[in-house]
């Protein structure tokens, strides 16, 4: 019998390929602009199993229109992409890619850290535009990372990772967390637990990587916000609805807070009106995982995940128990 398999959008050519190698049949979009809920929900129909993108919204109409579908595939580590229950109820497989965003996705938190203390946006338009005359002593000044306080709210992998980073930064660190680490984890990166309050008053500089639940929409509201110090930057590479986006945009447009980092955003990819006119925010495209190396590991995790369910096994990503 031969397996189909729908992929939303087009993902790098490793996955693809152990597909074919065992037997699918992949019909792979590969136009640029994504399609519309209408259409996936035709190409999908007849699919025994999807590989579906952060940005395409599985609800519940979309998976009880699944005839055949065994696996959907998720090409993210978040799967609040997805109706989970429906899943459930149709007993239809949900897997992620986890794990493998891990040390990339670090790498941009700590690059929009360095960006916005260090204005490098700015900076570099500057340069490009022809304003450079020569050194000035007050030109671009911004603001140490070496020996300041970096908060980190969420200290899973990815927390973990931009941990390791600080410390070669000679930053001290402090963490909220859902449960508080074990003390040798704590050691490890000399990391003091403290509550959301305490963290916001106290961080320099303040980096995000929880994941988006009902328990973390809106995470960091106004109220947090107002207790940032001054001086402190934001950086935000989880998930856009933990942070009030509004609230933060009128803490930088008044100067309240020093500068903020984007990856993500609360209605991706729609920005808060008037971001984008800040010189005091650093905005990027959701890339926090695009490396050649990461991606390519992504596409072979959603391939084994669905392989595994071809081959009789439970998928090794599985988000829940059916």
């Amino acid at each position: 019998m031969i397996v189909r398999v729908f992929v939303t959008y087009d993902i790098p050519d490793k996955g693809i390929k152990m597909l074919i190698e065992h037997g699918c049949e992949v019909d792979v979009y590969k136009g640029e602009e994504f399609l519309p809920k209408e259409e996936m929900i035709k190409r999908a129909a007849d699919a025994d199993a999807l590989i579906t993108q952060l940005r395409d919204q599985v609800d519940r109409e979309f998976v009880y229109s699944l005839k055949k579908t065994k696996i959907i595939a998720n090409y993210a580590v978040g799967y609040n992409n997805i109706d989970v229950d429906a899943a459930k109820e149709r007993g239809i497989y949900v897997t992620n890619t986890p794990g493998v965003l891990t040390e990339a996705t670090a790498d941009i938190a700590f690059a929009l850290l360095l960006a916005v203390a260090r204005r490098i946006v700015e900076a570099d338009r500057f340069v490009r535009e022809g304003k450079f005359v020569g050194w000035k002593p007050k030109l671009f000044l911004g603001y140490d990372l070496f020996g300041k306080t970096l908060g980190i709210v969420g200290m899973g992998r990815i927390g973990q990772a931009v941990a390791r980073r600080a410390l070669g930064f000679g930053m001290n660190i402090v963490y909220h967390n859902r449960r508080r680490l074990p003390e040798h984890i704590e050691r490890q990166y000399h990391a003091k637990y403290l509550s959301l309050e305490e963290l916001m008053k106290v961080s320099d500089f303040i980096t995000i990587h929880t994941p988006l639940t009902k328990e973390t929409y809106h995470l960091i509201d106004g109220e947090k916000i107002s207790l940032m110090k001054p001086t402190a930057i934001l950086v935000n590479t989880a998930r856009g609805p933990v942070v009030d986006e509004q609230a933060l945009y009128e803490a930088l447009k008044e100067g309240r807070i020093a500068g903020a980092g984007f990856d993500v955003y609360e209605n991706e990819p729609e920005l808060t009106p008037g971001l984008e006119k800040l010189n005091n925010v650093v905005l990027l495209p959701h890339i926090g995982s695009a490396t050649y190396e990461t991606r390519e590991r992504m596409s072979e995790m959603v391939a084994l995940n669905i392989i595994d369910v071809m081959e009789g096994r439970i998928p090794r990503n599985l988000v829940y128990e059916i």
